[in-house]
């Protein structure tokens, strides 16, 4: 199931969002939010894989809101103004619901989100209910290596190499050093906190950092890089916190 969030100020336009959700087999609603504070809010706690959204919001719009995401779900944005269509694509929303609008719009949309939403998380050419649920998808090497089970390939990849991982649904993508381009994998976040060591550490339900990794902490985001902000749960800000309390220096 896909997992979306519906975000509109208008009480109706979400009603009728809700609504629309709730028809299609493959969605299940997160949440229906009156505001993209309140989006915020749910994303720390959950994990989204597409967000419906409206533009004109007061407090944060819309296209603020999906710019300052570190890792943005997939995006369609629903709005009465269509001059925001032009502006919607240049934050790689893949599909633009012009308001009102009505069921059969809103399912092409849906079957665009599914569309995306398999490429990015089907890593093998294996159904993953066809993975018998014994067999690993990771082991620890003799030395301070791991190997991941990506493709057709089982691939030992340097601890250190990691600088973060990611959760996408059933899948783990991993953040490496020495390449661009991350390893996806099937595995859970669980398993993957049992593999690595002490200087890795949960910050949210999606995301666990190599703290050796860590550039800077601004607010209730862990900045890794150059447009990589990523965003500390609540139930796991207090441990963050006093691993930053023990390491940082003042008079």
């Amino acid at each position: 199931m896909i997992r979306v969030l519906a975000i509109d100020d208008e009480p109706l336009a979400l009603q009728q969002l809700e609504a629309y959700i709730r028809k299609i087999p493959f969605f299940t609603l997160c949440k229906a939010c009156m505001s993209a504070l309140e989006a915020q809010e749910v994303m720390e706690q959950e994990v989204v894989d597409a967000i419906f959204c409206d533009i004109n919001m007061p407090d944060l719009n819309g296209m603020d809101f999906v710019r300052q995401l570190a890792a943005p779900p997939l995006i369609v944005f629903t709005t009465a103004y269509a001059e925001y269509a032009i502006e919607g694509y240049r934050v790689n929303a893949i599909d633009y619901l012009l308001k009102p609008f009505g069921l059969q719009d809103f399912q092409r949309a849906a079957l665009k989100v599914k569309e995306q939403y398999e490429l990015r998380h089907v890593a093998t050419h294996e159904e993953p209910t066809a993975r018998p649920s014994t067999a690993p998808s990771a082991s620890k090497g003799d030395d301070d290596t791991v190997f991941v089970k990506t493709d057709s390939r089982t691939l030992r990849i340097a601890i250190s190499d990691i600088r973060y991982v990611e959760a996408m649904s059933e899948y783990l993508k991993l953040h490496l050093e020495s390449q661009p381009k991350p390893v996806v994998t099937y595995l859970s976040m669980k398993k993957m906190e049992e593999f690595l060591p002490q200087n890795f550490m949960r910050i949210h339900r999606s995301y666990i950092v190599n703290l050796d990794k860590v550039r800077e902490v601004n607010k209730n985001r862990v900045i890794m890089g150059p447009e990589e902000y990523l965003p500390i749960g609540d139930n796991y800000r207090d441990r963050f916190n006093d691993y930053l309390d023990n390491r940082t220096l003042s008079r």
